[in-house]
């Protein structure tokens, strides 16, 4: 009972029907016998690894293959290279009469690129183009191909020459700076020389020398006080002179104990042993030391004993000398102390030039290195050593027709007319709200008739509905594929329509 309704139902929308379904599945039939062929090339690439094992050279550019495969894929498909290969080529359509927008939509259109890559897994990348001729697509192919391999090669020798360049100047201007911080470390040892680290110890043990020098040139000055004291006593207690030895002064003991020193040695060692010649050497510098003691030329006070006078004299000169030579040691040990003071301070601040120093110079160590590298890895991407992209299957030009696949094309209008043309009869009859049946009647206005009359026609009102159906079916039949037709002949083809409209949304 339900199937007879619903039977009936679909009768009475059947021109609905008739017409959507019929006018999809003839425009796919037109469009599926008039489309032109399609020819479709391909191309096959591939993500070479370096040659030379990344241990023993390392590159400079470095990404993996889902990376530059990505990197390719947008440069290439540029608004500035599509306009340029289609000019060149010329693989489409009445292409004169296209826009620059519209070309590069129908060259995107018409471009598929797929890759595949994964984890231990070489990167490939297939494009496919396609084109009213197979001549056309495998020429836009190599166009594709040719720019692909020049923009790879012009981008890794550009990076590896750029980086290169910039470790060069690097090292250029740290070698400056070196130098800048040399000349800054030798300026301040000129400045304090006296008062460097490294001479502390020589000044050290200068300073206890000198400390030494003058507790012995002390002691030698209080003797020869006493010396003199001693005589001058004797004198004006006796009147006489008690003896007349000539007082030996600290330098002359010191000699002499250098020389029985030496007397000794030689009893032992050779007379070319070094020990023997350092010997000789301090006594030869003790004789010049005694040897520069001034004489006396100044007028001294005399006692009239000729004797007394000159032990006097002599006493005077050697405490003079003495005296002398323990002031200039003084001088000498203030000097020595000051800078021994001030030796702290001079090494910090040389400490900080020095590692200022050696941190520049850690740093052009390394951008020496990386010079290095930078010019292996130059040499490598210039000899196309480096990673690289190949090509597997370079782009044939096909023998047959890809495309159109006319019977799925057409088969798949009319599925999709008849599906449409159902989909129209259901929705008209949801949107209908009018009562049809008796069990409308219960469902709505909650009434349950005793009976149902149906609408009964006459002879003529039926023939009048007949002949109207005939004539409906006769025009959704006949006239509307014709109408179809008409268009597509005199008005405008409805394969430029598809091309037009698969361009725009990308679908080929």
């Amino acid at each position: 009972m339900e199937f007879g309704y619903y039977f009936k139902v679909f009768l009475r929308r059947l021109p609905y029907f008739l017409v959507v379904s019929i006018l999809i599945s003839t425009i796919s039939v037109i469009v599926a016998k008039t489309l032109p062929p399609s020819y479709v090339s391909s191309v096959k690439l591939i993500i070479e690894s370096p040659q030379i094992p990344i241990e023993l050279a390392s590159p400079t550019v470095r990404s993996s293959g889902q990376e530059q495969l990505q990197i390719v894929e947008q440069k290439l498909l540029t608004r500035e290279n599509l306009i340029d290969i289609a000019n060149r080529v010329k693989p489409l359509k009445n292409q004169e009469e296209m826009s620059a927008d519209q070309v590069v939509q129908a060259m995107l259109s018409r471009t598929n690129l797929s890759s595949s890559t994964g984890r231990n897994k070489a990167a490939l990348m297939t494009i496919k183009f396609e084109a009213v001729t197979g001549l056309n697509a495998a020429n836009v192919l190599n166009e594709y191909l040719t720019l692909i391999q020049k923009q790879d090669i012009e981008t890794r020798r550009g990076r590896a020459s750029q980086t290169l360049e910039f470790f060069q100047q690097e090292v250029d201007r740290l070698s400056e700076e070196l130098t800048e911080k040399s000349a800054k470390i030798l300026a301040f040892k000129l400045e304090n020389s006296d008062a460097l680290p490294e001479s502390l110890d020589f000044r050290l043990t200068r300073q206890t020398l000198l400390q030494e020098r003058i507790a012995q040139l002390t002691s030698g000055i209080e003797d020869l006080q006493r010396q003199r004291g001693r005589l001058t006593r004797i004198f004006e207690s006796t009147g006489k002179v008690a003896g007349s030895t000539r007082a030996t002064t600290p330098e002359q003991a010191r000699l002499n104990a250098m020389r029985a020193q030496l007397a000794q040695e030689l009893a032992i060692y050779s007379a070319d042993n070094p020990k023997i010649k350092a010997l000789e050497a301090r006594i030869r510098s003790v004789e010049k030391l005694i040897s520069q003691i001034p004489e006396v030329t100044e007028e001294v006070e005399t006692t009239g004993n000729t004797q007394l006078d000159i032990q006097l004299v002599e006493i005077d000169t050697r405490l003079k000398t003495l005296t002398e030579q323990r002031e200039a040691a003084q001088e000498q040990l203030n000097i020595i102390a000051g800078t021994v003071t001030d030796t702290p301070a001079t090494s910090i601040m040389l400490d900080d030039l020095i590692l200022d120093h050696e941190n520049i110079q850690a740093q052009y160590n390394k951008a020496v290195e990386r010079v290095a590298s930078a010019s292996a890895a130059e040499r490598i991407e210039l000899l196309s050593r480096g990673q690289k992209i190949s090509v597997i299957e370079p782009p044939s030009i096909p023998s047959r027709p890809t495309k159109p696949k006319r019977a799925v094309i057409a088969g798949g209008g009319i599925v999709f007319g008849i599906l449409s043309g159902l989909f129209l009869v259901v929705l008209l009859e949801l949107l209908n709200s009018s009562i049809q049946r008796p069990e409308d009647l219960v469902n709505k206005l909650g009434i349950t008739p005793l009976a149902t009359v149906p609408y009964i026609r006459t002879g003529s009102q039926k023939f009048v509905k007949r002949t109207l159906k005939i004539g409906w079916f006769l025009c959704i039949l006949i006239g509307l594929p014709a109408l179809i037709f008409a268009i597509h002949t005199y008005y405008q083809p409805l394969d430029l329509v598809a091309e037009r409209l698969m361009d725009k949304f990308g679908i080929r």
